[in-house]
């Protein structure tokens, strides 16, 4: 800090004034007789000054100030040790580490042992995480990260409570774990960047902003989107590839990308052959430079840690059980069992009525008996077991096994809940107790699966099922609801349908008016009022007169999701040829997949990147339920997982099995971390077993994992966020050929222990010299003048 003028002597400040007057008025008397004028004032001036020296020294005046406490204030100084600083730039002949390597050298002399003068120097090293270093000998720059963000936090925690001067950060500013810049970093000393790199533009392409797109109905190819950039390369032409786990190129594209521009982007469209969890990786490289489509392993670009990605798939295993209730056998069934017949991942369980409950003699008994005479003295007469010999005749097709459905629909949350989705058809809401009924809501909201209602004869209105649980879930009002009118209708995509995939059978919308176009006319529709709030109409139909009405609604509602389908002859769509029959097998699919998207299972695995990890760890979390979808807190979760290998090394497996341990904040649920060690796709598998050692059930999921792909996202230095950082903290940037200059400015700065300075001033021999200077240069003029 900069030190300032203090009296010792201030006691004489009275005495020496008084001196001063008395001179100052000798002096006047004494050059009464010279004449006027400048020689005067001159001779006076040069006394005066003289005299002023020598009564500035009677106060005996010193310089104070303050400095750093030799050896007591901590000076940290922080090395980057990652994989991007081993980047050559243009017209170096040393990458960025050699040359941090040789400023930071401790046996060289210079700047760092007079830097141990003042202070107690810590060195680190950090890349991934923080290490103390005696020497920076262990300088290899093969981290897989520049952890900046977490090496300063951490930095801070483990000298909390000690006196820390500053740190000497030397870097090229690209941290991975600082996406934000550096507002979160908290209270640190005052940072120093010394800045290594070349603002030049480095030959080098990236990949980056990998987006993957991907819709659940059927035949819905996999969109793979990329930026693919590319930096001192004199817009060459790139080559980018796309690969499955076994080598095979999926696609492939040829770009060129211009030095400096916006990234080129890149697109890719594949339409899986399996299902699961799969894995792609995405490849860039001067088309030059590939030899038998072999990506090269040295290049004129800086790095390759950039020129490729993995790219996880998840396609879903099912397969996905959807229960069909129909009043009656009819057209639609037939058409929709064989359209999902056809879908691997659909199971379709049909629960058919072919005969309705009613009575078939009239029993009469004594006076007030109401039950079968024959049945008098046999057991309970309640009514309701009594009559069970005159049931409806209930028809179960596609069923597991002979004990499904063997009681007609659904009494138990356990029976309902293993479904993923209800449809019903021409089925009066009379069919359900209102036992039934409520659980078919607790279906939708609870579970979270989907319902639809087709329109049979007996569907909405005409099956009373206004003021319902099953009315309630609909996204249609059923109340005051206009007559049928008969008219044929057309069906036709709504504003919200052509905004929908699965709603849509053609690529470009032209083609997709010309299948409607082609559609028939529908006889038979369910009037509705209106659409109830937040629901979506997806399609309408529109008689010869113009009037519109909904065909297909659809609503969130709870958990789950809900449609109404309110034409009830679109059977004859498949009647009318062999392309018309595959359009309607495909708009069935694809409605059934809508239907049970986003169905939860009773075990499911996510994978939740730990916030602010620099190894790239991950968190596990495993939910499992009951068969009644409930949380299932005595569970044994172990969680399997395995990298993924690509083209020759494909198949091997080294899978590491995780103890999910319960988490205190939600019932059921389980999680275990996971920090992987190598670049490249994940699989993880979860098992659940219950407290008797049964199996619940599995889950799968995947993620890719590419420290370096962030590291060397940007070659050039961000000398922006460490200017930032600076001047948060106070520090300033330096470059490294300053650092003498620094180290000499450092002591003077302000610190946690400081000592106060002083230095006298009075008996120096400037003042003195100062003083005699003055009366001789007075003596003199008056010499010169003949003045006495």
């Amino acid at each position: 800090m900069s030190g300032g003028l203090s009296f010792a002597a201030r006691e004489w400040l009275p005495l020496v004034a008084a001196v001063g007057v008395v001179a100052a008025g000798l002096l006047l008397w004494s050059y009464r007789r010279a004449p006027a004028g400048g020689v005067r004032w001159t001779g006076i001036a040069l006394k005066l000054l003289g005299l002023a020296a020598l009564a500035f020294c009677l106060l005996e005046p010193q310089w104070t100030g303050q400095r750093v406490r030799p050896g007591a204030n901590v000076l940290a100084l922080l090395a980057d040790n990652s994989a991007g600083m081993d980047i050559r730039d243009p017209g170096s002949d040393r990458t960025r580490g050699e040359q941090l390597r040789a400023v930071v050298d401790p046996s060289l002399p210079g700047w760092q042992s007079d830097l141990a003068e003042d202070f107690e120097v810590r060195r680190y090293l950090f890349d991934t995480r923080l290490q103390r270093t005696p020497g920076f000998a262990e300088l290899d720059f093969a981290g897989r990260a520049t952890a900046m963000g977490t090496a300063l936090t951490t930095l801070g925690d483990r000298t909390r409570g000690r006196p820390v001067a500053g740190i000497l950060l030397f870097t090229d500013g690209n941290a991975t774990d600082l996406p934000s810049g550096v507002a979160g970093l908290g209270d640190l000393p005052p940072v120093y960047p010394v800045v290594f790199g070349s603002d030049d533009p480095v030959g080098d392409i990236a990949v980056g902003s990998v987006a993957v797109t991907q819709a659940g109905f059927e035949d819905a190819p996999v969109t793979v989107q990329a930026a693919v950039s590319a930096t001192g390369l004199d817009g060459r032409s790139v080559s980018v590839r796309l690969r499955d786990v076994t080598g095979r190129v999926v696609g492939e594209e040829r770009v060129e990308v211009a030095s400096g521009e916006t990234p080129a982007p890149v697109r890719f469209r594949v339409k899986p052959d399996r299902v699961g969890v799969l894995f792609y990786r995405l490849e860039a490289g001067l088309e030059s430079e590939w030899r038998d489509g072999i990506a090269p392993t040295n290049s004129v670009e800086a790095t390759l840690a950039n020129n490729a990605e993995v790219v996880v798939v998840n396609r879903g295993r099912g397969p996905y059980r959807i229960l069909y209730v129909a009043g009656r056998p009819n057209w639609e069934y037939k058409f929709l069992n064989r359209a999902l017949m056809s879908d691997e991942q659909l199971q379709l369980v049909g629960l058919l009525r072919v005969a309705r409950r009613e009575p078939k003699f009239n029993f009469r008994g004594r006076a007030g008996e109401t039950s079968n005479p024959l049945f008098r003295g046999f057991g309970d007469q309640d009514r309701a077991e009594v009559e069970r010999y005159d049931q409806p005749v209930l028809v179960r097709l596609n069923t597991r096994d002979a004990q499904e459905l063997q009681s007609g629909f659904p009494r138990t949350a356990a029976e309902l809940f293993a479904y993923h989705a209800v449809i019903l058809d021409d089925l009066e809401s009379a069919f359900f107790g209102p036992d039934q009924a409520a659980l078919l809501k607790r279906f939708v909201s609870e579970r979270g699966g989907g319902l639809m209602m087709l329109g049979g004869m007996e569907s909405f209105q005409q099956g009373e099922y206004h003021r319902t649980p099953v009315g309630d879930l609909l996204p249609v009002y059923l109340d005051r609801a206009p007559e049928p009118n008969g008219a044929p209708v057309r069906f036709d995509l709504a504003r919200e349908g052509w905004l929908q995939a699965w709603a849509r059978l053609r690529d470009t919308e032209a083609t997709e008016r010309l299948r409607l176009g082609a559609m028939p006319a529908f006889e038979v529709v369910n009037p509705v009022r209106d659409v109830k709030p937040g629901a979506s109409v997806i399609a309408s139909a529109t008689d010869a007169a113009g009037r519109s009405q909904p065909a297909l609604v659809v609503q969130r509602y709870g958990r789950g999701r809900s449609a109404a389908l309110t034409v009830g002859d679109l059977w004859r769509w498949g009647m009318r040829g062999e392309e018309n029959r595959a359009d309607l097998d495909r708009t069935w699919r694809q409605l059934a997949r809508w239907l049970v998207t986003e169905t939860p299972e009773r075990v499911e695995l996510a994978v939740e990147p730990v916030p602010a990890d620099p190894n790239g760890a991950v968190r596990l979390e495993v939910r499992a339920r009951t068969e009644e979808h409930l949380p299932l807190d005595d569970a044994s979760v172990v969680v399997a997982v395995s990298p993924v290998a690509f083209g020759a090394g494909a198949g091997g497996t080294n899978e590491l099995r995780l103890a999910a341990e319960p988490l205190p904040g939600e019932p059921g649920l389980y999680a275990a971390t996971f920090v992987p060690r190598t670049a490249g796709g994940f699989l993880a598998t979860a098992f659940v077993t219950n407290a008797v050692g049964a199996e619940v059930g599995r889950a799968e999921a995947g993620w890719s994992s590419d420290l370096a792909a962030a590291e060397f996202r940007s070659l050039s230095p961000n000398r922006a966020l460490l200017a930032e950082l600076a001047r948060r903290t106070g520090g300033e940037m330096v470059d490294s050929g300053d650092l003498p200059a620094l180290v000499r400015r450092l002591p003077q700065k302000a610190a946690p222990e400081m000592e106060n300075w002083s230095r006298p001033v009075w008996h120096t021999p400037f003042l003195f010299a100062l003083a005699l200077a003055c009366f001789v240069a007075e003596w003199g003029l008056r010499r010169s003048r003949g003045l006495p």
